[in-house]
């Protein structure tokens, strides 16, 4: 039995969260013993796991700001991680340590200490954000600079596709022991619950239905989503519906001003009648829309990885995405659904042939069942994770 301590900033409702909560999972199905460090965990915003004794999570120094006058989130996160390491390294017993998305963290776990650090990269913070004026790059300078160096702190790298890993080398230069582990689905919570049923989800007039699932955030590009609903709501008489939902946190100023700019876009277009808006949906209502949709929109650009085609494709439900970063590994185009270019056009275009062609969707879907089987399952994700956490503890002279 191996002791891991997780840390993680904010254990709330995304792609980032999901992972953790499934590396816990995978570690404990293998007898390891796991505590998730936050700091944040809200009861009513996250996974199940982590608030019904599956997954021991500590949430500390959540009383640390979050932000100053609305500025400097970065600083504060790393901040109030630094703050996570030294309590977890003083206070808490741990054979390894995993951190993701903040690494300045990982100098201050190996203060006076054998023990190995884990580094989950999703993708290069310094990559995700703009650089507008010369004060935001005086401020960014010396972050961007902490995150290369810590980086390379830790003793085993991960990344979460091919692309990413790509990216991280391309960025920070070539970090040695940089590997891929694929997210994957703890296909068993799919394989319950087919009796699910959210009256009033679906427009019982609908004759077909496309499914957006991401946060509120400006970089999933949920516009185009609409924009080619508009395309398609123009070329045919069929009644077309689309269900937009996504992690929604009251606390993120860009969730709350993204979901207004959506539904104001939606007046504009005259498409108030064909889009339904959702915020941090239940377990159980995403997992009714992505088996009952026509096919799921996948629209940000250049992501990272991106579970939510995995989780669609194992429900049988075809993806639609835009054919760069994670999807050109995780879609098989034109057999498990299509890759396009991000514009409204092609977006509805290949919406119309699951409109044209009935049989598409069931086609498509089984296709995409057995790709998850054989590339994305949870046994394989443990095995290689278990490998990865025994390497560190056990290290072979």
């Amino acid at each position: 039995m191996v002791k891991v301590a997780f840390l993680h900033p904010d254990l709330g409702i995304g792609g980032a969260e999901r992972l953790v909560v499934d590396m816990a999972l995978a570690l404990l199905s293998r007898d390891h013993k796991v505590t998730v460090y936050t700091t944040h965990h809200d009861p009513a915003h996250c996974f199940s796991e982590t608030t019904d004794g599956t997954v021991s999570v500590k949430a500390r120094f959540d009383w640390l700001p979050r932000s100053v006058f609305g500025k400097f989130f970065a600083l504060c996160a790393v901040i109030r991680m630094i703050f996570l390491a030294l309590y977890v390294r003083l206070f808490a017993s741990a054979d390894v340590y995993v951190v993701d998305q903040v690494s300045t963290c990982v100098p201050f776990l190996r203060l006076f200490s054998t023990k190995k650090v884990l580094f989950y990269c999703h993708y290069p913070d310094l990559l995700l954000t703009k650089r507008t004026n010369l004060l935001k790059r005086l401020y960014r300078k010396p972050l961007d600079c902490l995150e290369g160096w810590t980086t390379s702190m830790a003793d085993k790298v991960l990344v979460n596709s091919e692309y990413t890993r790509g990216v991280v080398n391309e960025t920070f230069g070539h970090i040695s022991g940089c590997e891929v582990l694929y997210p994957s689905l703890n296909v068993s919570k799919f394989e319950s619950g087919y009796e699910i049923v959210c009256p009033g989800i679906l427009p019982e007039d609908a004759d077909f239905v496309f499914f957006s699932l991401n946060r509120y955030e400006r970089k999933k590009n949920v516009r185009l989503a609409m924009f080619a609903l508009g395309y398609v709501v123009r070329h045919v008489s069929v009644r077309v519906h689309l269900v937009i939902a996504g992690g929604y946190d009251e606390r993120v100023t860009e969730n709350v001003w993204y979901h207004q700019e959506l539904e104001e876009l939606a007046d504009e277009m005259g498409l108030r009648d064909h889009v339904t808006f959702l915020r941090s949906v239940p377990y159980t209502t995403k997992l009714f829309l992505l088996r009952n949709c026509t096919a799921l929109l996948y629209t940000p650009s250049n992501e990272h990885f991106g579970i939510v085609p995995v989780e669609s494709m194992y429900c049988s439900t075809p993806v639609i995405a835009v054919n760069s970063g994670g999807p050109l590994e995780t879609v098989a185009d034109r057999k498990t659904g299509f890759l396009c270019a991000p514009t409204e056009t092609a977006f509805g275009e290949a919406m119309l042939n699951f409109i044209n062609d009935k049989d598409l969707r069931d086609k498509m879907g089984s296709a995409g069942r057995r790709r998850v089987l054989e590339m994305f399952s949870f046994e394989a994700f443990t095995n290689r994770l278990n490998s990865v956490i025994m390497e560190l503890s056990f290290p072979v002279s």
